[in-house]
């Protein structure tokens, strides 16, 4: 205590204080040097230590570091043990790798084959759905069999008579043969085909005196007919040619009368048998006059009252072009309607009734007793009067200048050449025929050349005379094409003329020309009118008309076609149904023994095709006077009329009276495989597709080689004959629907376009249907018909490029329509889709229809057609003015009509999706 105190007092002296101190200051410095080197002794080897344990220590949140530095770590036990471990733990990641990439292969094929099995259920699918289909289908048609609740029957067996039959009962008066007592039914059953026989009048007697021409021609027509056969055993009819006789031969009657008698099948009466007697010339004579036919029918252009059994007996047109067809060049157009002469009449009467009977009565005694027998002073003078009064230009000539034809007595026998009589009726609106004044001629040659010369050249007949029998009357409503005016009222004759509008005008002009075209223009079209006449008389159904036998091309479909988005996605349109029916062809032709009854003047007087003279197809159409399209499809349906009225319904089905319906594709290619390729397969999926005909137009096969795409239906590869565009419209005997979708082969259409055009097709089933539309135009400076194809507003053509129509137009194209039309198309290798919508247009007096707004249809990167080359126009110019010429008029017809498809909303149920309109 007291050195403390003195130390803190300074009781030290300064020497022992600094001692102290640096003591303390010694014993500092060694506590801290003796600290450090604990320090850096001892951290290390604790850290080591744990360096060395802490591997192994199970804590969780404790981490390895990794692999320490310096071979001299290795040498400690731990370290070494880790090394080992790290190389084990490498080769094992490496082998798992390596089990994984092994893994990984195997999923990849797992894969694979499972696509390849949903592929293959997916296609069962469509295989069941298409079964259930087919098994509803059958269900349906056997439901619809049983509710008809009409036993199947097979046809009749056909019961021929014997060679030797005694046939029917004689009449009391053979001027009263009907069908009924003087034709055999028992030859002509309704299924047998009417068969024909035709004599070889080379055989007999008299057929060394017919003229060659006549009997050129009337055998070289024979043998083309389709009903003709060279078994007489089974024939239902027989037919005689026995004139025109040459000049200056005469065949008395008891010598041709016994001719007749002598024909192998004759039959005591000649049942079942018709003589032909055509005539060349205006003059011919009455051949058959005063000779006893028996029951065999007479067809002939010169009859007496005596003679002519109504109903019975044909009058038929003269020969006029024997072995030659009409020069359409030199027909006259039908346009403009009114002429330099409103009617013309040329004709000198050799020997009148009045100087004949050896009678003369006034006027005042005709009024008072009986009607008078001879009108033609009264006619020469009120024509005289109309001629005088200078009201209308007419020109009535009642000498000839030069030597008058022969003609027969009361008749007016023709003036001049055949050729100056047609120069003349070109500058006429009517021509003026003036019928017999004998009123036991029923019709004469001269009156039926004189009908056949105006129909010819385009003026309309006006015939002075009812009691006159005009070619096949019985059949022919002749009151669409000629004015029929009794000789009384000759004097109005000139009011009536001048009273009729132009349309009504064009349009017994127009009529007129389709009647002496089917009727009157050749061999085969009198021939053909002959037996027609007869068949419809006892009510047999046409012969089918021949279709065109396809050639099939063998080929290889090797790959699945793929669906093309730009093809399939419709935007907000569902135009197809939600299952795929199975190709089905539509319903064939079940009217062919009702026809000859139900539509008797129909079929033969409208311009829709001549349903008897020809034989009929397999799909005649169904024209809007026989049935009204309401609602078939496209959405003029009133909304909520019921079930299936409503828009859910209308996208899944097409609806309409025909519920069930598909259609055709035609497609005419030529060498381009590639471009070909890629457009079948855009139809993969296609809603209401049956079948794909590819027409290879090139006389080069395909590549044997080359993969047909598998669209889903069938694709059938005709091969043609020749290169002609005409191919594109034959009636394919594998074509089994109404509906022909005719598209290039480098069109570019998308299935909601197909879909709606094929709907509004079937409203419009006599129309073409179709996308790019063209019109005509009038050149003023050079007086002729253009061919346009820029964007307008009005149209008259639709291009069969990609267009719907009617199977019934390629028969009519193909076999009906002129001859000349198809060598202009294969001269010019152009104008064929022209043709056609020439032909519809003068068939029907429609426009056609466009759908949508598409004016072009090209795909993008296919090859230049020949659409292309400059010429193309310059060609189709020629073909519509050619075509014009042919026809007489310009059928195609203007319209601003187009159809276009709009989505509407309407407040509906969540169910009732969505409708359509038209516009």
């Amino acid at each position: 205590m007291t050195g403390y105190t003195m130390l803190r007092n300074g009781g030290v002296g300064n020497g022992g204080q600094t001692c102290m101190l640096r003591w303390s200051n010694r014993i500092r410095l060694t506590w801290l040097s003796f600290t450090l080197f604990i320090i850096l002794v001892f951290f290390p080897l604790i850290a080591h230590y744990y360096l060395t344990t802490l591997d192994e220590a199970d804590e969780a949140g404790k981490r390895i570091f990794g692999p320490r530095a310096g071979n001299e770590l290795c040498e400690v036990k731990h370290v070494l043990d880790l090394c080992r471990i790290r190389e084990s733990v490498s080769e094992e990641l490496l082998q798992l790798e390596a089990k994984r990439q092994e893994l990984n292969s195997e999923i990849a094929k797992l894969n694979l084959k499972i696509e390849a099995c949903k592929k293959s259920i997916e296609n069962a699918k469509q295989d069941l759905l298409q079964l259930k289909n087919v098994i509803s289908q059958t269900e349906h048609s056997y439901k619809e069999l049983m509710a008809q609740n009409q036993p199947k029957l097979s046809l009749p067996i056909r019961l021929l008579p014997e060679k030797d039959d005694a046939g029917l009962p004689p009449p009391k008066v053979l001027r009263g043969c009907r069908l009924h007592n003087c034709f055999d039914y028992s030859r002509c059953p309704l299924t047998s085909g009417f068969p024909v026989y035709v004599y070889d009048s080379d055989q007999f007697a008299f057929g060394s005196y017919l003229d060659p021409l006549v009997k050129q021609a009337f055998q070289a027509t024979a043998r083309a007919n389709v009903y003709v056969t060279d078994n007489a055993d089974i024939a239902c009819l027989y037919v005689i040619l026995v004139g025109e006789m040459q000049e200056p031969v005469v065949l008395r009657p008891a010598d041709l009368e016994k001719q007749l008698s002598s024909l192998p099948h004759w039959r005591t009466d000649g049942h079942n048998h018709v003589i032909i007697n055509l005539s060349r010339k205006s003059d011919t004579q009455n051949l058959l006059y005063n000779v006893s036919t028996g029951r065999a029918m007479v067809a002939q252009s010169t009859f007496y009252a005596a003679q002519y059994r109504p109903g019975f007996d044909l009058v038929v047109s003269p020969l006029v072009h024997a072995m030659s067809e009409p020069n359409f060049m030199e027909i006259p157009p039908q346009v403009p309607v009114k002429r330099r002469y409103l009617f013309t009449f040329q004709g000198e009467k050799i020997e009148s009734l009045r100087s004949s009977l050896q009678e003369a009565r006034s006027f005042e005694e005709e009024m008072e007793g009986d009607p008078p027998a001879d009108y033609d002073d009264r006619i020469i003078a009120t024509l005289k009067a109309v001629q005088d009064s200078k009201l209308d230009q007419v020109l009535v000539e009642f000498t000839c200048k030069n030597k008058p034809k022969p003609s027969l007595p009361t008749e007016w026998a023709l003036c001049g050449e055949r050729e100056d009589r047609l120069e003349l009726l070109k500058l006429s609106t009517f021509a003026l025929i003036i019928t017999p004044g004998d009123p036991h001629l029923v019709i004469s040659s001269g009156c039926a050349t004189r009908l056949f010369e105006a129909l010819e050249v385009g003026a309309v007949p006006v015939v002075l005379g009812e009691q006159v029998q005009l070619p096949y009357q019985d059949m022919l409503q002749w009151s669409e094409a000629a004015l029929v005016v009794p000789k009384p009222r000759v004097t109005e004759v000139h009011f009536l003329l001048r009273s009729l509008s132009d349309s009504d005008l064009l349009a017994m002009r127009r009529q007129g020309r389709f009647l002496w075209e089917t009727y009157f223009s050749t061999a085969d079209s009198i021939f053909n009118t002959v037996l027609a006449m007869i068949r419809t008389r006892i009510q047999i159904p046409a012969a089918p008309i021949r279709e065109e036998a396809a050639a099939e091309i063998p080929h290889r479909s090797g790959k699945a076609a793929g669906t093309d988005p730009n093809m399939a996605d419709n935007g907000d349109l569902d135009l197809g149904p939600v299952e795929t029916e199975p190709p089905y062809a539509s319903p064939r032709y079940l009217r062919n023994f009702t026809l000859t009854v139900t539509d008797f003047y129909r079929s033969w007087n409208s311009a829709p095709g001549p349903f008897h003279l020809f034989p009929h197809t397999p799909f005649d159409p169904v024209l809007p006077s026989e049935a009204k399209f309401l609602g078939s499809g496209t959405g003029f349906r009133p909304i909520g009329g019921g079930a299936g009225g409503s828009g859910k319904e209308f996208q899944a089905a097409l609806g309409g009276n025909v519920p069930r319906e598909q259609f055709t594709v035609v497609m005419l290619t030529y060498e381009r495989e590639e471009v070909l390729m890629n457009s079948l397969e855009r139809l993969n999926g296609l809603p209401y597709l049956n079948k794909v005909v590819v027409v290879w137009n090139s006389p080069k096969l395909p590549s044997e080689d080359l993969l047909w795409p598998d669209i889903g239906v069938p694709i059938m590869v005709v091969r043609t004959e020749k290169n002609s565009l005409n191919n594109r419209f034959l009636p394919w005997n594998e074509i089994e629907t109404e509906a022909i979708l005719s598209i290039d082969d480098d069109a570019h259409l998308r299935h909601d376009e197909i879909m709606f055009g094929f709907r509004v097709w079937r409203e419009a089933r006599d129309r073409i249907v179709g996308f790019p539309g063209r019109y005509h135009a009038w050149d003023i400076p050079h007086q002729s018909w253009l061919y346009n194809s820029n964007y307008s507003c009005e149209l008259s053509m639709v291009l069969t490029g990609a267009a719907f129509f009617h199977k019934y137009y390629a028969y009519l194209y193909s076999y009906v329509m002129p001859q000349a039309i198809r060598d202009m198309v294969d001269e010019y290798i152009n104008c064929e889709d022209i043709a056609m919508n020439f032909l519809v247009s003068h068939i029907t007096r429609k426009p056609p229809i466009k759908v949508t707004s598409r004016w072009t249809f090209r795909c993008p990167g296919c090859p230049q057609a020949l659409s292309h080359d400059d010429s193309h126009f310059h060609e189709r110019h020629k073909c519509i003015n050619f075509f014009v010429k042919v026809y007489g008029y310009m059928p195609l017809l203007y319209t601003q009509f187009r159809v276009d498809s709009v989505l509407f909303k309407t407040r509906l149920p969540h169910d009732k999706t969505k409708c359509f309109k038209f516009i």
